[in-house]
């Protein structure tokens, strides 16, 4: 009788042990290689702070283009605004349905008053020699250097499980 009760908590204990490191439950940034057989995935944790930044430099204008986010239910994400100083090649100049355009303190804001939310995008680590830097709580990330250029990464709000983190890069 006391053999099988021991059998038993050391099966409670190995299902226990195994359901923390294959079920999800680290909310992440993450972005996963495309266009590859076997993608790795880099992620940064989420905390508390739902916002979240990419500046990089227009690769024309030679000037930095800060896109703001929010993390928002159900691991989507909603783009709050976009902030340029120059209006030429890829840079809009007006607001379309659904967005306001304003100037402030000399840089040209662009701001997104619809409810529309995506649940990935993807983005390219380019070649040139320009700023791509993801921030999140005052820590910038260059993804320039965390991330190889010249390839395409899946960004999403995903949750992981202990094992997928192991496998996966965490960035600093």
């Amino acid at each position: 009788m006391q053999q099988r009760k021991v059998s038993i908590a050391v099966i409670l204990v190995i299902f226990c042990l195994i359901s923390v490191v294959i079920l999800p439950f680290q909310k992440v940034f993450t972005f996963t290689e495309t266009r590859t057989a076997n993608p790795r995935v880099y992620y940064i944790p989420i905390t508390e702070n739902e916002k979240f930044q990419i500046r990089y430099t227009h690769s024309i204008h030679n000037s930095d283009v800060f896109e703001s986010y929010q993390h928002v239910k159900g691991n989507r994400i909603k783009m709050l605004e976009m902030e340029y100083e120059d209006l030429a090649i890829g840079m809009p100049g007006y607001a379309e349905e659904g967005q306001t355009f304003i100037e402030r303190d000399g840089k040209y804001v662009l701001q997104f008053d619809d409810h529309r939310v995506i649940d990935n995008f993807t983005i390219l680590i380019g070649d040139l020699d320009v700023d791509l830097v993801f921030n999140y709580e005052g820590v910038e990330y260059d993804l320039k250097k965390d991330l190889q250029r010249g390839k395409s990464y899946l960004f999403e709000i995903r949750q992981l499980s202990l094992y997928e983190q192991w496998k996966g890069v965490r960035m600093k």
